[in-house]
């Protein structure tokens, strides 16, 4: 839970964050400390479980972390925010059940049907009460769209309670489209753009990952606000690739 971070994701300020795949408190510390306005803990495709995961959020400090979960479970909605994640990025939301059905996984009542549970993001218990009276408002549940017919469904999922944004996932959504991996095509791009215009309509914010500086400037000057640029392997192949150029140039 973080309610600063949620209410500027919710006034579309630009956030800018990158992505962790690797369970390295190291890593974590060095990037939370960095000045970025959040962290992207990849659970989806990286090999990080629920003890890593404790592992990361603990190392971030301040530094806010929404969870890209591996699936639209129920268990792994709850235990990421009982771990103390400001959100979650729900990979795959295709329609507006799934996203009703993650909004009652990830709101208590009366916005959802959470569960109660001893856990870190209520001090262990100590304050129960105080965290469920501010958990709603203070917790970002994002949907990932990422297929043809998340596109379809845009304007009816952005209009959901409990919705607070969407991320695009470029590469799945190309490969949906029967144009995997080209994210140039204009028919690409047109989704791409109905996606953020139906969250923008309802006021919404939408976020995209950048791999450079250059392409997430890009993402900015379109209208997304929510960006993800580059992530720790990446960071760590740019670092070492300049460290050893330099040093053979010489």
């Amino acid at each position: 839970m973080n309610p600063d971070f949620c209410k500027r994701l919710r006034a579309r300020d630009t956030l800018i964050g990158t992505i962790v795949s690797v369970d390295s408190v190291p890593i974590m510390e060095v990037l939370a400390s960095s000045g970025l306005d959040w962290i992207f803990i990849e659970a989806e495709h990286a090999p990080i479980g629920m003890a890593a995961l404790e592992r990361l959020i603990v190392a971030a400090g301040k530094t806010p972390c929404l969870v890209r979960l591996p699936n639209h479970e129920p268990t792994w909605i709850k235990r990421a925010l009982d771990l103390g994640a400001a959100g979650i990025i729900v990979p795959q939301v295709n329609t507006v059940d799934e996203a009703k059905a993650i909004v009652n996984a990830a709101r208590f009542t009366p916005a959802g049907a959470r569960g109660v549970g001893v856990c870190r993001a209520n001090a262990y218990g100590y304050a129960v009460g105080e965290y469920i009276s501010a958990a709603n408002a203070g917790t970002a549940v994002i949907v990932q769209a990422e297929h043809l017919d998340a596109v379809t469904n845009a304007s009816a999922i952005a209009e959901l309670e409990g919705i607070d944004g969407v991320f695009v996932g470029p590469f799945d959504l190309s490969a949906s489209m029967g144009l995997p991996g080209q994210l140039d095509h204009h028919d690409v791009n047109t989704a791409i753009e109905r996606i953020r215009q139906a969250f923008a309509n309802a006021g919404k914010p939408a976020g995209f990952f950048g791999s450079t500086t250059d392409a997430a400037h890009k993402r900015v000057a379109q209208g997304f606000s929510l960006i993800a640029c580059s992530a720790d392997v990446m960071l760590l192949r740019a670092g070492a690739t300049a460290l050893v150029t330099a040093l053979r140039e010489r």
